[in-house]
């Protein structure tokens, strides 16, 4: 697989300090991290990783769909919105990630959404990123 080289056009900046206990700041947000109790932390009032990356693929996601519907003339809904799950697990080396994104175009009709959906995840900078190395599995809901 070839590895495209992007020209950037905007780049966010972060610093984690402490690990999964400690804090992560990006621009004006300076986050508490935690370790849920299923990894073995003591949970508490801090996000965590995968909690980021659930937002921010959502976020990401509607995006996509508004880029996709634009040029196909398909009016996005306002009230899009989307259910994002990140599960981490064990596998044979290590620990990965698995995503599942409930989709809600209201008011869309299920083909012109299911294509819209699937139209997204050819475009969206999360599903390049993670296509062919984690499961991400669509639905509309």
């Amino acid at each position: 697989m070839t590895i495209e080289t992007i020209t950037p056009i905007y780049t966010a900046h972060g610093k984690a300090t402490g690990g999964r206990e400690g804090t992560a700041t990006s621009g004006n947000q300076n986050l508490k991290l935690s370790t849920p109790r299923e990894l073995g932390g003591a949970g508490g009032e801090g996000t965590n990783p995968e909690e980021l990356f659930a937002m921010g693929y959502a976020a990401c996601f509607i995006g996509a769909l508004k880029a996709v519907g634009a040029g196909q003339k398909i009016a996005v809904p306002a009230d899009t919105s989307i259910e994002s799950s990140v599960s981490i697990g064990k596998i044979l080396h290590g620990f990965s990630i698995a995503v599942e994104l409930k989709v809600s175009l209201p008011g869309l009709a299920p083909d012109v959404a299911d294509k819209l959906i699937a139209d997204a995840h050819m475009v969206c900078p999360y599903s390049n990123a993670t296509r062919g190395n984690i499961d991400v599995k669509l639905s509309r809901i």
